[in-house]
């Protein structure tokens, strides 16, 4: 009988968080993410304004829409936009489910807000695809000082370029 090539957890898990991504409808950048305890999805979320409200990519969001006035990285306070691990830890929320100790997957390292969150709800582990740094530098000590409360740690992972590329294309 032949062996069928199955991928492992966390490239499985995280396909699955770049094919929610492509639910987001922010103009900057992407992000989509999954929720799960022992492997098993509990919550998804998207990064995109709130419900009912003018989607970003209609104009939605002025810091969106209005980056250069901007910048890089700030502005967030003002940006309606929901990011995808606030959108996933809320439907949890919502729906009732607990997360503590779950683990998050998400296609974007969490930004400063996202990390906070996510330890405040329970979360023990993040696994991310690409990598963030706040544009100013001098909170690289703070934001690695976070990620040591994480029991499971806050984990890049890799998984292989052309699925990423295909999922893309979905």
């Amino acid at each position: 009988m032949k062996s069928i090539s199955r991928p492992d957890w966390d490239n499985y898990l995280m396909n699955i968080s770049l094919a929610v991504r492509n639910r987001a409808n922010c103009v900057g950048s992407k992000v989509g993410c999954i929720i799960a305890i022992e492997e098993r999805i509990i919550s998804t979320g998207y990064n995109g304004t709130p419900t009912g409200t003018t989607n970003c990519d209609q104009g939605g969001c002025d810091r969106c829409n209005e980056r250069d006035l901007y910048g890089k990285g700030k502005g967030y306070d003002v940006c309606i936009c929901v990011h995808a691990e606030q959108n996933a830890i809320l439907a949890a929320a919502k729906f009732g489910i607990s997360i503590n100790g779950a683990t998050i997957f998400t296609t974007m390292q969490p930004c400063f807000g996202c990390l906070k969150e996510s330890l405040q709800a329970g979360i023990s582990t993040i696994k991310y695809l690409n990598s963030w740094d706040h544009p100013d530098r001098r909170l690289k000590r703070t934001y690695e000082s976070l990620q040591k409360y994480f029991s499971g740690g806050v984990l890049k992972i890799e998984i292989n370029e052309n699925e990423i590329k295909r999922l893309e294309n979905f």
